[in-house]
């Protein structure tokens, strides 16, 4: 995966063509690159990633971001109470208590790699 100003880029290699070719991910937009090097690529995607943050501009066009952070979650109804009297109990609201939670796993599992 390749990664520009918070975009992200999946690659594929065209065999037959001897090019790579890729997207950048999680856009409603097609944003597309390639190149016939490692070089060529790297330099395409970036160039992928700003030609569609200037066109966005030149329209008056907030560009779509990767992530929202907004993360819409489906459980149990039981549970979603049980953790909204704990977040209480500690004085949290309920999304700001399961962030933290969230975070902390991921320091931790980050760290550990």
């Amino acid at each position: 995966m390749m990664n520009y100003k918070e975009y992200h880029g999946t690659v594929s290699f065209d065999d037959e063509a001897e090019i790579f070719h890729g997207e950048v991910m999680d856009l409603r937009d097609v944003v597309t690159f390639q190149g016939s090097s490692v070089k060529e690529l790297k330099t395409a995607f970036k160039e992928s990633v700003d030609d569609y943050l200037d066109y966005c501009r030149e329209r008056g066009e907030e560009p779509d971001r990767p992530y929202s952070g907004k993360f819409v979650l489906r459980m149990d109804p039981q549970l979603h109470r049980q953790l909204s009297i704990l977040s209480s109990k500690e004085g949290a609201s309920l999304n700001s208590w399961v962030t933290d939670r969230l975070s902390n796993i991921v320091t931790k599992k980050m760290e550990s790699q």
